[in-house]
């Protein structure tokens, strides 16, 4: 055993070797110690495959980590599919409002055009009524005027003829009155 601690040595510090000749002991010196204790350690770790182990966990945080980032990959696909998704609903959203807004403004233009047309005729209708209203009141004067008129002509006849009434102009405008009706 204290060959193996020698040669341990003697690897790790070389004078170890150089100075074995002289006999003088090492072991006294702390430096000896700590690389011994560094070469047990190392030596067991081999031993219990220590390294292997965190080779192993290192691995299996490596593929947990690979998981995430897939997962992560998957999702932000998916995300940026969505957000095609609803960019596509959105601009199909906008030429809908645009067509609604196109249709109303065409319909209001329909609607303004008919109400001036209407009103055309509502304006037309209503002069031609009054037209026909002051015509129908020229007609009632005009007639009317023509029975006062014819009225008043008869009355003045009436009171000459009965100013200058004999017998002989009576019969004299009788003939002319059957003359001119004949």
């Amino acid at each position: 055993m204290a060959d193996l601690v020698f040669l341990l040595a003697a690897v790790i510090e070389p004078e170890i070797a150089t100075n074995a000749a002289t006999e003088k002991s090492y072991f006294k010196d702390g430096a000896v110690w700590v690389a011994f204790a560094m070469a047990t350690v190392i030596a067991l770790m081999l031993w219990k495959k220590v390294p292997a182990a965190v080779a192993k966990s290192l691995d299996a945080k490596i593929d947990a980590i690979r998981e995430q980032l897939d997962e992560a990959k998957t999702l932000r696909e998916e995300a940026e599919a969505l957000k095609a998704e609803y960019q596509k609903k959105a601009r199909a959203a906008e030429q809908d409002a645009k067509a609604i807004v196109a249709r109303a403004e065409e319909e209001a233009d329909s609607i303004v055009a008919k109400a001036a047309v209407d009103a055309k005729e509502m304006v037309a209708r209503k002069k031609a009524m009054a037209e026909a209203k002051i015509a129908a009141e020229q007609r009632a004067a005009i007639a009317d005027l023509k029975a006062k008129t014819a009225e008043a002509a008869k009355a003045a006849a009436a009171k000459l003829i009965a100013d200058k009434a004999d017998a002989d102009t009576d019969a004299k405008l009788v003939d002319e009155a059957i003359t001119k009706l004949g």
